[in-house]
């Protein structure tokens, strides 16, 4: 066993992928090519092909499924996923809670888990060891969101440069349609020169859906488009990039790229941490809840599956709302 880690694992810190043996993290997992690293692969393969899942959620299969496997077969022989038990599963699970993982990552892996052996079962796997074994309970983690006048700083924070006219065009569109990350980046040219006001895009699982771009979404992108992309692209050989967003290089901006632009003016502006770009998504429809938005066109609006999903939001408007009540009213 290499690269073992003495110290027990606490939120946060999580090597991707990475073990859990014995109450220790491996840093470091040696290459095996046994039938469950077969399996996995042929998952993720099926899930990329199929069910076009995003890179982003392969990665997390991909790193849940690993660190589930070395642990079967560290703590009890296990050389097939076949031969797990439910017992076993569930003491994997009950050594993530041990080590303080959040409620949210250990019902991710176990959902990575559900997945795999649905996918197992579909090729003729005679059981489903995780079936009754339910996710841990908890209070759900409330989005984190923007108030109005933050927001209004952080979309006049960038300049007039041709990264600053990109950057705003990139901020006022996340707020105004509420898209993911993975989904702006991936813009295509051939998506917005109609001029349209709205869009057509794909989003998890594959699934399309309309976006609607606001009046001071539409200026931005065509301030951008008609300025700063130009400039941006110069006199290079990839004038012929599909990809709206660019970066200083000419080439499509990427996921870390966009995370790092948020970043940088959301510590100018209000200075929030754990603001991400899906942290203005989370603003677009909580903003759209409290201005009276009903819950089905905001679940459209934000490409989600189940109403459930969406209904988180209705939780951060009422915190709000007793936050302003808790403010406002002498005897609250």
């Amino acid at each position: 066993m290499t690269g073992v880690d003495p110290q027990p694992m606490v939120q946060g810190r999580v090597p991707s992928p990475s073990a859990f043996i014995g109450g220790f993290i491996i840093t470091h997992i040696p290459v095996y090519n046994t039938a469950m690293e077969r399996e996995i692969d042929a998952f993720l393969e099926y899930m990329r092909s199929a069910r076009q899942v995003s890179a982003h959620t392969l990665r997390g299969y991909a790193s849940d499924l690993t660190q589930c496997a070395e642990f079967l077969r560290h703590r009890f022989g296990v050389k097939s996923w076949e031969a797990a038990e439910p017992a076993m599963l569930r003491r994997f699970l009950a050594a993530l809670h041990a080590q303080e993982y959040e409620r949210t990552s250990i019902s991710r892996k176990l959902s990575a888990l559900r997945s795999l052996y649905k996918y197992l079962c579909r090729r003729g796997a005679a059981r489903d060891p995780t079936v009754g074994i339910r996710a841990p309970r908890g209070h759900a983690k409330l989005p984190a969101f923007l108030y109005p006048e933050e927001i209004g700083e952080l979309l006049s924070a960038p300049p007039d440069t041709p990264l600053g006219l990109r950057d705003r065009a990139l901020l006022e569109m996340l707020y105004a349609t509420g898209m993911r990350a993975s989904e702006i980046v991936g813009l295509q040219m051939s998506q917005v020169l109609s001029g349209a006001p709205e869009l057509r895009i794909k989003g998890k699982g594959g699934r399309e859906r309309i976006v609607l771009v606001g009046s001071y979404a539409a200026k931005a992108l065509d301030e951008y488009l008609s300025k700063g992309r130009a400039a941006l692209l110069g006199g290079r050989a990839q004038r012929d990039e599909p990809a709206v967003f660019l970066n200083r290089n000419g080439t499509r901006l990427s996921d870390r790229g966009l995370r790092r632009m948020v970043h940088k003016y959301v510590m100018r502006t209000s200075g929030r941490r754990g603001i991400s770009p899906h942290a203005l998504r989370h603003t677009f429809a909580t903003h759209l809840l409290e201005a009276g938005a009903d819950l089905r066109t905001v679940q459209e609006l934000l490409g989600h599956a189940r109403l459930g999903t969406t209904q988180i939001y209705t939780h951060v408007t009422r915190s709000r709302l007793k936050e302003v009540y808790d403010r406002a009213h002498p005897r609250a």
